[in-house]
């Protein structure tokens, strides 16, 4: 007899996944039926046209396939070439043999530089981990975080499914604690306190807060002053923090910036407070989803905790290697002066100077929308508008209308959480600039005739 829904663990059969969810089921089968479909549900930059640097991908052929190396002056740049041999030869086997669980030394040695030369501080390679994307990290973290049924984690509302789905997945309990709209998507201290006692009230030992910033899906920036408000909160309940920071290249408002919680906690002084931050080659201006590839490092956590960590990784055997040299062109790019420099920086900054664009003319076009209000977006990918809805109709129900009669893919706001009572969609600002406009203009007529 075969499989069927009961053989199933319960905890799989809760675990929902909202970007890839039933509205873009439906978007793939109307693409199979001849119609055009803009997907703005995920943050996949090169499939929305994006191109990919040219370092990146020629340190990956050179490692892919080695015998290029010695054909390769004057096809490819000296210092893609050296690059590639200097990799080689951290890998000692190749990218076709496994590597140590942690990940290749030689990588984990430029993560930990590159730290260094953005926070201005210490960090030790031994307590970095690669990984196939930050996910896999995410991931990693919540396992052993989370002992049994009662233990909690806390996220933001809104949230990226991810943190919601691997709760679910390994059964332990969502502590929700709500982002202020009203003022630019902020954590309040009032808001988390509120939270980690409505839990404690259901004996849910709370373990660990999530923080994402950039955020998704709200596209904000987190300040400074907001950071150390958040882990001093961390220290008085005695929480780990999660620190995604894998949209930390993704800044756009005049003003703003990014601070890593490792730069801050470091600044305090604070050692009592462990931290799992994470990045991506995904994300930032890179855009390398397909291959896999980021980082987590630790602080703060206690040498037979570490060694648990790396039982967990071991069960893997490793990152995938391909990911791997991703991550370390991401951290390690080509030296000032070199000859790949100078079209590196002009393909970087022409992505971001894209992106930032896009950010501006997606918030100004769904604010001049009667019924639809957007904060600013601030860094990240992502844009989450708040929407009004007829009376009796849902966000799930709008967003497959606006598939249907569009054929603009995004993600109903209930997929990652809001305030009761409010609705709310995410959306991408990936789509190439002129598609950007298209965009705001045909959900400005589709949400006409809804409401």
């Amino acid at each position: 007899m075969s499989i069927n829904l009961n053989d199933i663990g319960k905890a799989v059969l809760e675990t929902e996944y909202a970007v890839r969810g039933p509205i873009v089921a439906r978007a793939q089968e109307l693409e199979r039926q001849g119609r055009e479909i803009i997907y703005c549900n995920i943050g996949n930059p090169q499939a929305l046209e994006q191109k990919p640097l040219t370092f990146p991908r020629q340190v990956l052929a050179l490692c892919e396939y080695p015998e290029l190396i010695g054909k390769a002056a004057g096809l490819f740049p000296a210092d893609a070439i050296e690059t590639a041999k200097k990799l080689l030869a951290g890998t000692k086997f190749g990218l076709g043999a496994y590597s140590e669980s942690k990940g290749v030394r030689i990588v984990r040695e430029a993560v930990a530089e590159f730290i260094r030369a953005r926070d201005g501080i210490e960090a030790d390679p031994d307590s970095i981990y690669l990984t196939d994307g930050a996910s896999k990290g995410v991931q990693a973290a919540l396992r052993i975080l989370l002992s049994g049924p009662g233990d909690g984690i806390m996220i933001p509302i809104p949230q990226y499914p991810l943190y919601s789905a691997t709760i679910t997945l390994y059964e332990g309990k969502q502590v929700p604690y709500y982002l202020d709209e009203g003022n630019d998507w902020k954590l309040s201290r009032q808001l988390l306190e509120e939270s980690i006692a409505e839990a404690r009230r259901y004996d849910v030992k709370v373990k660990a807060i999530v923080v994402i910033n950039p955020g998704n899906p709200t596209g904000s920036v987190i300040d400074r002053d907001n950071i150390a408000m958040i882990v001093d909160f961390a220290r008085a309940h005695g929480l780990a923090i999660l620190a995604d920071e894998v949209y930390q290249e993704n800044v756009y408002r005049p003003g703003d910036s990014f601070s890593s919680f490792a730069r801050v906690m470091t600044e305090k002084g604070e050692t009592d407070v462990s931290l799992f931050s994470f990045h991506s080659c995904s994300k930032g201006f890179l855009g390398e989803c397909g291959h896999r590839g980021g980082y987590f490092e630790v602080r703060n956590v206690p040498d037979a905790v570490a060694a648990q960590i790396l039982k967990l990784q071991s069960v893997g055997l490793c990152a995938n290697l391909p990911g791997q040299v991703a991550t370390y062109c991401m951290v390690k790019p080509p030296a000032k002066g070199g000859p790949s420099r100078e079209l590196y920086e002009r393909e970087r900054d022409g992505i971001l100077a894209e992106l930032k664009e896009r950010a501006r003319l997606l918030a100004e076009g769904l604010n001049r929308i009667p019924g639809i209000v957007c904060n600013p977006v601030a860094g990240a990918m992502y844009a989450f508008p708040r929407v009004t809805l007829p009376a009796g109709r849902s966000d799930q129900e709008y967003c497959m209308a606006l598939l249907e009669k569009t054929g603009i893919c995004v993600v109903p706001g209930s997929g990652f959480g809001q305030i009761p009572g409010t609705a709310h969609f995410r959306t991408t600002i990936l789509p190439p600039t002129p598609r950007i406009k298209d965009v705001v203009e045909r959900i400005a007529g589709f949400h006409a005739g809804y409401r």
